[in-house]
C-alpha cells in the first residue's frame, strides 16, 4: 500500500529514512513528503504550501494512508478534508487535529519570521527521555526553523466527509486512555465526530520515527489492515 508520511515541527522528510526501509520490507511503498519551508529551507512558506505538497502527494498515490506526526497531524487531516474519497486512512502519531480557525503551530517564539526549533528544555520527561545523545543531536542538528507563514496558518476544514475517514491514533508520550479522555472531554473535537477512532501504545517519546522506527513502521503496517 501506498504510504504518505508527514513529519512534524522542524524535521526534514529524511526523518522517516530508518521508518520507510522498514516499511518497504513490509511490502509498502512509503512517500516521505518534502515540505516547503523545511526541506527547501524556504522561510516565505505558508501552510498552503505545505498542504498543496502534501496532496501532491496523495494525488499521484493509491488510495494512500496519510501519516501525520505531532503538528503535522492537522496538516494530514486537512488532506482528508480536501481529498475524503482518495485516502484510504490516516494515522496519528503523538498529536491530534487543529480545530477550525485556530493557528496551525504557534507553540514558540516567532523570531525574524521563523520559528526556531527551541532546544531539549521545553520537551523534558516522557517526551524525549528515551533519546539518547546521539538522537537528541541528530534532530536538533537536522531541525529546520518553521517558517511564520506555516506556524500562523490558519487551520481551515470544509467537507464533513473526513469524519468517515477511519483514524489510528498512535500514542507515544500519553497513553491510549489519556487520548480517549482528551477526546470525550471535547478537547479533540475533530476526532469526536470522527466515526472510526482507534488507539495503538508504542513505548517512545514523541519522536518513535527516531528511537523506535521498527516497531513505529509495524504499527502503520497494522494500520493499513485497519483502514
Amino acid at each position: 500500500m501506498d504510504i504518505v508520511l508527514v513529519a512534524g515541527l522542524w524535521l526534514p522528510q529524511s526523518v522517516w529514512l530508518n521508518v520507510c526501509s522498514e516499511l518497504e520490507r513490509l511490502g509498502h511503498r512509503p512517500i516521505p513528503v518534502a515540505l516547503p519551508g523545511v526541506d527547501d529551507t524556504n522561510p516565505a512558506a505558508t501552510l498552503a504550501d505545505q498542504l498543496d505538497a502534501v496532496l501532491a502527494a496523495v494525488d499521484a498515490a493509491a488510495r494512500p494512508v496519510v501519516v501525520g506526526h505531532s503538528a503535522a497531524c492537522t496538516l494530514a487531516w486537512m488532506a482528508a478534508d480536501r481529498r475524503p474519497d482518495r485516502i484510504d486512512s490516516v494515522v496519528l502519531i503523538g498529536g491530534f487535529p487543529g480545530s477550525e480557525g485556530t493557528a496551525y503551530a504557534e507553540f514558540f517564539s516567532i523570531v525574524d519570521g521563523v520559528m526556531p526549533f527551541p532546544g531539549w528544555v521545553p520537551f523534558e520527561g516522557s517526551d524525549s527521555e528515551d533519546l539518547d545523545d546521539t538522537a537528541r543531536t541528530r534532530i536538533a542538528e537536522e531541525a529546520v526553523a518553521v517558517a511564520e507563514g506555516v506556524a500562523r496558518g490558519v487551520v481551515r476544514f470544509g467537507d464533513e466527509r473526513r469524519f468517515d475517514i477511519p483514524v489510528i491514533v498512535v500514542c507515544p508520550e500519553f497513553t491510549p486512555q489519556q487520548a480517549k479522555a482528551w477526546i470525550e472531554a471535547g478537547d479533540v473535537p475533530e476526532l469526536a465526530k470522527t466515526k472510526s477512532v482507534s488507539f495503538v501504545d508504542i513505548a517512545s517519546g514523541h519522536w518513535p520515527m527516531v528511537s523506535r522506527p521498527v516497531e513505529l513502521a509495524m504499527l502503520i503496517d497494522s494500520a493499513t489492515r485497519k483502514g
